[in-house]
């Protein structure tokens, strides 16, 4: 069976401010990203180019903290991470801080194949970029005006502005029908932040894994508990080790040991075996998923 998930962020989303419209245009993007990356996989294609192709459609869209719509750092400027990873062999690549990528997981993806290294930063990722023939887009290239109003509130020490940006990070997992996994995360980061702070997302092992022994795994959420209980690969180490299934697995990493920790947000996963498990703690998180048995759902809030 071959089966992808995807992912457009996890946090505070009021069902109050859930509008008839909203919740279409959410669910319209999330089953684009999930028929880009199936049709891949349906036609025989690889997990990896599957999940490529789902968060490529999610960072064009602009509803999504990822890509264009991403949301703003402090200094004015967009800030885009992703990081990508290949089950067959755990190769995986990633980048941080970049400003005129149009698509950061296209040149995750490049950094995995193409260089010797996993991660590449800001300036230097910027460089390999156009080494590897990617057309620079402005930084403005990434602005809505929704995601400028939001810094705007956030510097004028509104403590709810930037709740959003929690909702909106995108990913992708998927089973292709040779059984390989694979995984990918991209993000705009938090709004306002600063100091070239990097969250989860491009982090292997906290934001993004994928092995084929027993699962693929994106997270969405407070990227710094994320980090600190390395929830991508715990939940594969729980598998692994401990024999667990990836709901068991997911549900114990995100429902109980983040919950402990005070970390809020949420993973998509599949097992070996295709099974998609979902779970996340905060009040809601964008997602769907669609296999070859006939599924296709997509979520906003709890149901």
């Amino acid at each position: 069976m071959h089966a992808i998930a995807v992912h457009g962020g996890a946090g505070t989303l009021a069902a109050a401010d859930l509008t008839p419209e909203i919740d279409r245009a959410y669910r319209c993007g999330l089953e684009h990203a999930l028929r880009a990356g199936f049709a891949v996989l349906d036609a025989g294609g690889a997990s990896l180019d599957a999940v490529v192709a789902a968060v490529q459609a999610l960072e064009d869209d602009p509803l999504f903290n990822a890509g264009r719509g991403s949301v703003v750092a402090a200094s004015g400027q967009h800030e885009l991470d992703a990081s990508v990873m290949d089950g067959r062999d755990l190769r995986a690549g990633a980048v941080t801080g970049v400003r005129h990528v149009r698509s950061p997981i296209a040149l995750a993806r490049l950094v995995m194949e193409r260089s010797p290294h996993v991660m590449l930063a800001g300036a230097g990722a910027e460089e390999f970029a156009l080494e590897m023939g990617l057309t620079p887009v402005p930084n403005t290239h990434f602005a809505t005006e929704r995601r400028l109003r939001e810094l705007e509130r956030f510097l004028n020490g509104d403590p709810q502005a930037g709740r959003a940006s929690l909702m909106g990070t995108v990913g992708a997992v998927a089973r292709d029908a040779d059984g390989n996994l694979a995984a990918a995360t991209s993000t705009g980061g938090m709004t306002g932040k600063k100091w070239g702070r990097v969250g989860d997302s491009p982090i292997i092992g906290a934001g993004t894994y994928a092995a084929n022994d027993c699962c693929a795994v994106s997270a969405t959420g407070h990227g710094e508990f994320f980090i600190r209980a390395a929830v991508a690969h715990e939940i594969a180490a729980l598998m692994r080790y401990r024999g667990l299934g990836v709901e068991e697995a997911a549900d114990e990493v995100v429902m109980r040991q983040l919950v402990r920790l005070g970390g809020s947000g949420g993973v998509i996963a599949i097992g070996r075996d295709g099974r998609i498990a979902m779970p996340f703690n905060s009040a809601g998180m964008l997602r769907g998923a669609m296999d070859s048995s006939g599924r296709l759902e997509t979520g906003l809030l709890r149901n």
